[in-house]
């Protein structure tokens, strides 16, 4: 019978040799946090709106109520991937197969459309990048429409009753999340860059900013009319 490997007694090596011995590892961040910190980044960098970002990302990717960035969806079928690798070689197999209609990472960019924008699948699945073309895209139907729900309803699809069907999910969720500020962008530099896209108008002590203009006759800014 083979010996097995023991550690030194009440040495400074001790603690490191248990730990050797049994595998035990320091936790890894949650990946949900991946898709919200990446959504803080990409909201410094364009000016859309954080709370926008993660409720958009949650409708895409919600697992347990968080966005997952190891998400695919796969013509119609979703699917939580637990790592990038594993993500990226479904993808991979997929696309070797001819499928084209795949939706990717913490915004389910779809790859038909949006591949073009990336060097590799594991940047169009990497949530930074994923996270600020996602966010790009956003602003431009935002810049059409002055709506960031019907925005959202454009983000997902040009036919009106997926639309429709997908801005009621954008608009429950976004309640939710229309207090979060969001982490802090990691570039210190980036934080205090100014919002291009005005969104709340600050509300009085304990009370919500209003998601319409104070002034009369402006547009609403979330939720058609």
């Amino acid at each position: 019978m083979p010996r097995g490997r023991t550690c030194p007694r009440l040495t400074p090596a001790a603690p490191l040799c248990l730990l050797l011995l049994t595998g035990a590892a320091p936790a890894r961040e949650n990946p949900a946090a991946l898709c919200a910190n990446a959504a803080a980044e990409a909201a410094a960098q364009t000016g859309v709106p954080y709370d926008v970002l993660l409720a958009i990302a949650t409708v895409e990717t919600g697992r347990n109520n968080e966005p997952w960035p190891w998400t695919v969806n796969f013509g119609g079928e979703g699917r939580w991937f637990d790592t990038a690798a594993e993500a990226e070689a479904s993808v991979a197999e997929a696309i070797d197969q001819g499928a084209t209609n795949l939706d990717l990472g913490c915004f389910q960019l779809n790859y038909h459309w949006h591949a073009k924008g990336f060097a590799s699948l594991a940047d169009m699945l990497d949530p930074r990048k994923n996270a600020t073309y996602a966010a790009e895209f956003l602003a431009g139907h935002f810049a059409q429409t002055g709506d960031w729900a019907l925005a959202a309803a454009a983000y997902h699809s040009a036919t009106p009753e997926y639309a429709a069907a997908y801005q009621a999910k954008f608009e429950a969720v976004y309640a939710g999340t229309a207090d979060d500020t969001g982490p802090a962008p990691r570039d210190p530099a980036k934080a205090g860059r100014r919002n291009s896209f005005p969104l709340l108008v600050a509300g009085a002590t304990g009370a919500r900013g209003s998601l319409v203009p104070t002034g009369s006759g402006g547009i609403r800014l979330i939720g058609a009319p």
